[in-house]
């Protein structure tokens, strides 16, 4: 009997502290992407027991540098491969400082239920101990295999599987950097196998109202996040409607400001800039009309998005419409 072809895996690498390097092996200091895509696969021997790989470098920058325009390559990259029957699944390599953010921007653009999974390190390749490897290998595993099929891009770290939409850094060193506090994990893996908890509900793909192709013909939006604090004024919040198309107010516990910041922010509204209120604090709800009167203002309620989620998520929306009623259903719905 012939042996059965091994599933095709593509990974599309763009840097970040998995592929990094330090000084000597000690160092706390390191440059990310140092190493390429075919490094970080030659460090994992095992791979080749269980997919045949097709390997590109998209980018090798740190995450930190994460642009527009690299998100705008692995869309296309992925959508391709996509609608390629003869790839099983999807791995993305990336920097752990923004690589939330990426996997919940290709989840409202990507519309497709091949599987994609992100994953990256805490601890860059060449360090003692480094998780790089066994991440890279658990994500390849995690790609190839039915169950992850359709629930949107995946991301997988330290053994832990998480849904994009609820992924969060929570802490900036150490192996246990990611947590999902909202909902909770989406799974682990367990040898090589993944073994999940629930179906995500707020899985996109081919659902999503959103696209790459309809952003590239709006334009990019753009929407700045402004941080609450203590006697915030509201002369930077005047200085970015100056700019911006939206506004994410990153607030104090339930997204609430200083009265002047609220204000500024009313005046920016008024001004046709979109405003939605997300919360700094890391996990919880933002509802409407709670402290804040977002009906009269013309704010928007983030809901359980984090602030730098709900700038993508306002981003996209922009390019469908303006309106803040209508903005809310649409951070309702995702």
């Amino acid at each position: 009997m012939p042996e059965r072809a091994l599933p095709v895996i593509a990974v599309l690498a763009t840097g970040g502290t998995i592929a990094g390097a330090q000084a000597d092996a000690t160092s706390a200091g390191y440059k990310a992407g140092t190493f390429s895509v075919n490094d970080l696969l030659g460090a994992v021997p095992q791979l080749a027991g269980i997919a045949e790989i097709r390997a590109e470098q998209v980018a090798n920058v740190g995450s930190q540098n994460m642009t527009h325009d690299v998100w705008r390559t692995l869309a296309q990259r992925v959508d391709t491969l996509c609608q390629d029957p003869s790839v099983a699944g999807i791995v993305i390599t990336h920097g752990t400082d923004t690589l939330e953010e990426t996997a919940y921007f290709l989840s409202l653009v990507n519309r497709h239920d091949k599987t994609v999974v992100l994953v990256g390190a805490m601890r860059p390749a060449t360090a003692l101990g480094a998780e790089g490897p066994a991440n890279l290998y658990n994500a390849v595993a995690l790609a190839r295999h039915p169950d992850a099929r359709g629930r949107g891009p995946l991301v997988v770290m330290n053994e832990d599987i998480h849904y994009a939409r609820e992924i969060q850094k929570i802490a900036s060193a150490g192996l246990c950097a990611f947590s999902s506090p909202n909902r909770g994990r989406a799974g682990v893996m367990h040898g090589g196998v993944p073994n999940f908890y629930s179906r995500n509900a707020t899985t996109f793909g081919e659902q999503s109202e959103f696209s790459l192709a309809l952003l590239e013909k709006t334009g990019w939006p753009r929407v700045d996040i402004v941080y609450a604090y203590a006697n915030l004024q509201a002369d930077l919040i005047d200085f970015l409607a100056s700019a911006a198309d939206g506004i994410v107010l990153a607030g104090v516990g339930d997204g609430n400001a200083t009265d002047l910041a609220i204000e500024g922010l009313r005046r920016a509204a008024d001004d046709g800039v979109a405003v939605v209120r997300s919360s700094r604090t890391g996990s919880g709800f933002v509802a409407r009309d709670v402290e804040v009167d977002d009906a009269a203002l013309g704010f928007v309620a983030a809901r359980d998005l984090n602030p730098q989620k709900a700038r993508i998520l306002l981003m996209l929306a922009l390019t469908v419409t303006r309106d803040p009623a209508a903005l809310q259903q649409i951070f309702d719905r995702y």
